[in-house]
């Protein structure tokens, strides 16, 4: 049901779709799972603006997640599903069998009420949406979320809204993961990951109508670096609407990185010798 639209009954309503969930819990979040989380303004310590675009906002608390799920063999039951403004995905908030409580990504189809487990060991009729095993369990071809990159660090990847990954397979103590973005990568065999889709899909598709929203979130207005002038910025100046100052120039960052088609990751990353094949289906250097 998630997204709502409104009648044009004020200007701002017009073109205003929310994402609405009936399901989420009103009460206010775990008082021992959460942190305070002040703000930065986008300020580093020296009080100079690193983030640029930031500050304001409403006040928010920092949800304490459990990324490891290292309560092995104890079920959990789930008490509620929470809105967390730290992330695009909601917080399922499980009791365990001992009275402890624990905060994780509430993925789509988890119901309040509904038992989740993390194990090492498993049966055919344990892989269902919330339980989490290591890779080497998992059948292949099953969606998942919330994956390690390193065995015991805690998830990293498919975290956001909507996102989920499919385990192609396992050999040699590897698994072999078709990330969200269409990479195939491997990780060791060891790594958890939990089973399912993260909830919330219909996040991307709202429309914060108005620039009040915006700001409610910590967000403050943008300018567009052609609409500078060129001691603001490498794309402004010109007459009129022109890109570049005269000449058609690449778009660039106000400090003159290419925005467009630039690869940013290093290459000497250790972590590329795990990709087997890039997102835009190419493979990595020196591999035939």
């Amino acid at each position: 049901m998630a997204i709502k639209s409104f009648r044009p009954l004020t200007p701002s309503g017009r073109f205003t779709s929310l994402n609405r969930q009936p399901g989420l819990s009103k009460k206010r979040p775990e008082r021992a799972l959460t942190e305070p989380k002040p703000k930065t303004g986008g300020r580093n310590v020296y009080g100079r603006v690193t983030s640029r675009h930031r500050g304001g906002g409403h006040k928010q608390l920092y949800r304490i997640v459990d990324f490891k799920r290292d309560i092995l063999d104890m079920p959990a039951r789930v008490m509620a599903i929470e809105y967390d403004p730290n992330r695009s995905a909601n917080l399922a908030l499980v009791c365990y069998a001992n009275g402890e409580k624990r905060y994780i990504l509430a993925p789509e189809g988890l119901e309040v009420g509904a038992t989740i487990v993390a194990s090492n060991t498993a049966a055919i009729n344990d892989f269902v949406v919330g339980n989490n095993y290591p890779l080497a369990l998992i059948p292949p071809s099953t969606q998942l979320h919330a994956v390690e990159l390193v065995p015991g660090r805690g998830a990293q990847i498919a975290r956001t809204a909507g996102a989920s990954l499919e385990l192609i397979g396992v050999e040699d103590g590897q698994a072999q993961l078709k990330m969200p973005s269409g990479e195939f990568r491997r990780v060791h065999a060891n790594c958890r990951a939990t089973i399912g889709v993260v909830g919330n899909g219909d996040h991307n598709k709202q429309s914060l109508g108005k620039a009040g929203r915006a700001r409610w979130l910590g967000k403050r207005p943008q300018t567009r670096g052609v609409a500078m002038n060129p001691v603001d910025h490498p794309n402004g100046g010109g007459q009129g609407k022109s890109k570049g100052g005269g000449g058609r120039q690449q778009l660039v960052s106000p400090w003159g990185q290419l925005a467009k088609s630039f690869p940013t990751r290093r290459r000497s990353k250790q972590s590329n010798s795990q990709i087997i094949v890039h997102h835009n289906g190419r493979k990595p250097r020196g591999r035939k």
